[in-house]
């Protein structure tokens, strides 16, 4: 694909395809919104509404688990080309903008951008413009990403 050569639409077409069907069986089964920040802070305990502690924590716990798996299993390394302190602090800051946004990309952008929420249509609009412009940005002054 020109301008990414790395790309691999078929494992993004795949993955795409599995985030909408664990968000559609979430909903579904427990009526509660497959949103990655509200049921970390259930799980964490940082929040005391919301979708059952144990179905919060085997859903924190699954994420990094199931894609190391997939990761072994399709030989996929990955590496983070910054420290782990800043990832801390940019984690802490992207924590922050999904309590005042209420909820993260995947409540917003997964589900109720289906819903055809009103909300989630315009914070989806606003990350989506705010990670173009950040990347503009950072090209622009020559940052490597």
């Amino acid at each position: 694909m020109p301008g990414f050569p790395q790309a691999i639409p078929l494992h993004g077409l795949i993955g795409g395809l599995m985030i909408g069907c664990a968000a559609a069986i979430m909903l579904l089964a427990n009526g509660r919104v497959a949103g990655c920040s509200g049921l970390f802070a259930r799980a964490a305990g940082l929040a005391v509404s919301g979708a059952p502690r144990m179905i919060a924590v085997a859903f924190t716990i699954g994420l990094p688990l199931g894609a190391a798996l997939i990761g072994m299993t399709m030989g996929i390394t990955s590496h983070f080309p910054v420290s782990l302190k800043l990832l801390a602090v940019a984690g802490l800051i992207v924590g922050f903008g999904t309590r005042l946004g209420s909820g993260c990309t995947s409540g917003h952008g997964v589900v109720g951008m289906a819903r055809l929420s009103p909300r989630s249509l315009a914070a989806t609009a606003t990350f989506m413009a705010t990670g173009i412009a950040t990347v503009t940005i950072l090209r622009v002054a020559g940052v490597a990403l």
